[in-house]
């Protein structure tokens, strides 16, 4: 197995290959663009647009095909900071925060920085507190982290199941936003298009793993960032005449406000842990969009932040993606990149969900002056919008939005070509290939590497390793899509839940791990499992009415419950040991040899030693 990840060079042309693939991308929306102008049929285009991008992420992950065990597993350990940046940020947001977080700043507005907030806030924690010292130990896994941090077989089991339940939860929502994303695209039932993106992610992941999920990702990421831009910007240039469309709603936003309040939209006041997200669904608008606190009360907006935050930087399909890179240097700037394009994707989205709100109130104030605009029966058609097109009074109550709609709304709203609205659908159908094939790579290698393998130490032999998490992964992905068809539920609900749980029982042990050395085997075990089985139970009970924390944010209450068992057993029973101190030692010095690393050659020269 190779040590020294920075004997392996990063390949000079990568930068070559993917402005190709941006290149190829643009001319399929240049060519969708041309003909639908020329009346080429409409359905041919969608499935252009469709299969076009897909085909070549499937070709893309099979073109790396590999049996190298660190390829295979952490692509080599030579991704440049900025590829990694890039597939933290998508792979942290996905369809859901992208499509589902529009609406949400659309109906919320102010209210809706709880997802900017803590999603920023999660990563500048991981650059500090975690990323760096688990780049330097070096593991494939959170649960291969603990255990050999603590020299705990038990520990690791336990954490591999805890684990996987969060991620479980995240590839089933992306799925789910993915396939509805689809339908609006190509048609068809949603159960046969989550089969087909599963069958998508088991084709473009398990040839080469993490080396094939880094080139199809960052593809799909580029797509994405492509399709926000392109469609913002040129709305922008439309409506305000700048190609900055983060920064030129500023001015819209005031004159938005008192004009929506002139035109009857009240004020909201809801107690302090409200946390009233719009649903799944149609709703109105029922409050001005910079009134803080209108929807989501001080205290949950808090509380809100930090359970995204503590979910985020400790997630196990995003921690474990900084081992990829060539050093612990590359793994801070890796994740200066992630704040860098999560806050670009989150402002672009509520930049549209501001526009959108400027369309919606010129619609409320056009019912005195003539018919209502076309736009709108176009966004009816298409199941954007509910309206009673015979009413002769049209206010804000009686226009109701999807709110996964608003992103692709806003095309038609402006009166681009349906191209546009084509590759937005496109681009969100990326990002949810993008979040669902890290937690399926990660879910997958958790399968093989922790629970196959958990209660023993001898490393298998490395085809072995390979083959039994490629049909992990093809197992994770059918697992995903079947969750997906069975137990249909809000993707947003569904990540915020596994955001909350996962902050809630690893984040405490794991920022222990780093900074705390008495930090003991027992008292880490009680610390993930205490924490789940606390965060499970808050989210259960508030679902059921037994307590008034919302349950997008009451699993996070978990997190005092697993931090105080933690300390407390590791307290009472002392048990650190000269391997363990020795393994913190080194993980907080950013050079040499990469623990996890030495400590497979070891196993690896003991089990040849004993044949």
């Amino acid at each position: 197995m190779a040590i020294g990840a920075r004997a392996r060079m990063v390949n000079p042309r990568l930068g070559t290959y993917f402005s190709i693939f941006a290149a190829l991308y643009a001319a399929l929306f240049l060519l969708v663009l041309i003909f639908e102008q020329l009346s080429l049929d409409d359905q041919l285009l969608r499935l252009a647009i469709f299969a076009g991008p897909i085909f070549i992420y499937g070709a893309m992950g099979l073109s790396v095909t590999t049996n190298e065990t660190l390829c295979f597993f952490a692509a080599g350990r030579r991704v440049p900071a900025a590829y990694t940046g890039l597939l933290l940020a998508v792979s942290s947001l996905g369809a859901t925060m992208i499509v589902a977080g529009t609406g949400l700043f659309f109906f919320a507005g102010f209210d809706a920085i709880v997802l900017l907030m803590g999603t920023l806030t999660g990563f500048v924690i991981m650059a500090i507190a975690l990323a760096p010292f688990y780049r330097k130990f070096g593991a494939f896994t959170v649960p291969s982290y603990l255990g050999r941090r603590f020299e705990s077989r038990v520990l690791r089991v336990a954490t591999a199941a805890v684990a996987a339940v969060p991620m479980l939860l995240v590839l089933s929502a992306e799925l789910r936003m993915g396939s509805s994303v689809a339908q609006r695209l190509v048609g068809g039932s949603q159960g046969s298009l989550i089969c087909l993106l599963a069958l998508t992610i088991a084709i473009s992941t398990a040839a080469g793993g993490k080396r094939s999920f880094t080139w199809a990702g960052v593809a799909q990421s580029i797509a994405l960032f492509l399709a926000l831009l392109t469609v913002a910007t040129t709305v922008s240039v439309i409506v305000t005449s700048l190609p900055i469309p983060q920064l030129a709603n500023g001015p819209m936003v005031r004159e938005l406000v008192r004009n929506e309040v002139n035109e009857g939209l009240p004020l909201v006041r809801v107690w302090p842990l409200a946390f009233e997200l719009p649903p799944e669904g149609f709703s109105a608008l029922t409050k001005p969009y910079t009134q803080p606190f209108g929807a989501i009360g001080p205290l949950a907006f808090i509380i809100g932040t930090f359970a995204i935050a503590t979910g985020i930087s400790a997630a196990p399909w995003l921690l474990p993606r900084v081992a990829a890179s060539p050093g612990v240097y590359e793994a801070r700037k890796s994740l200066g990149w992630a704040t860098v394009f999560s806050g670009l994707a989150l402002l672009t989205v509520s930049s549209v969900a501001v526009f959108m709100r400027d369309f919606t109130l010129d619609a409320v104030r056009a019912e005195r002056l003539g018919s209502l605009p076309q736009w709108l029966s176009q966004l009816a058609a298409g199941h954007f919008v509910n309206f009673d097109q015979a009413a002769a009074q049209l206010g804000f109550e009686g226009l109701k939005f999807d709110r996964d709609g608003i992103l692709f709304s806003l095309p038609v709203a402006v009166g681009l070509p349906s191209a546009f609205l084509y590759l937005l659908l496109a681009g969100a159908l990326a990002a949810a290939l993008v979040t669902a094939s890290a937690t399926t790579v990660s879910l997958a290698t958790v399968l093989g590497e922790d629970a196959v393998q958990g209660m023993s130490w001898e490393p298998p032999t490395a085809s072995n390793r390979v083959w039994v998490v490629r049909g992990f992964i093809g197992l994770t992905a059918l697992s995903g899509a079947a969750l997906a068809i069975a137990a249909p539920t809000d993707p947003l609900r569904l990540v915020l839940w596994a955001l909350s749980i996962t902050g809630a029982s690893l984040f405490p042990v794991i920022v222990l791990s780093i900074w705390w050395k008495r930090l003991t085997a027992g008292g880490a075990i009680a610390g993930v499992l205490s924490g789940f089985i606390a965060a499970a139970l808050a989210i259960l009970t508030s679902e059921l009415g037994m307590i008034s924390t919302p349950s997008p944010i009451a699993g996070i209450l978990g997190l005092p419950v697993s931090l105080g068992l933690a300390v407390t057993l590791s307290l009472m029973r002392p048990e650190a040991n000269r391997h363990g101190l020795s393994i913190v030692r080194d993980m907080r010095i950013p050079g040499g040899e990469i623990i996890y690393d030495r400590e497979m050659q070891r196993l690896q020269l003991r089990k040849h030693a004993r044949t």
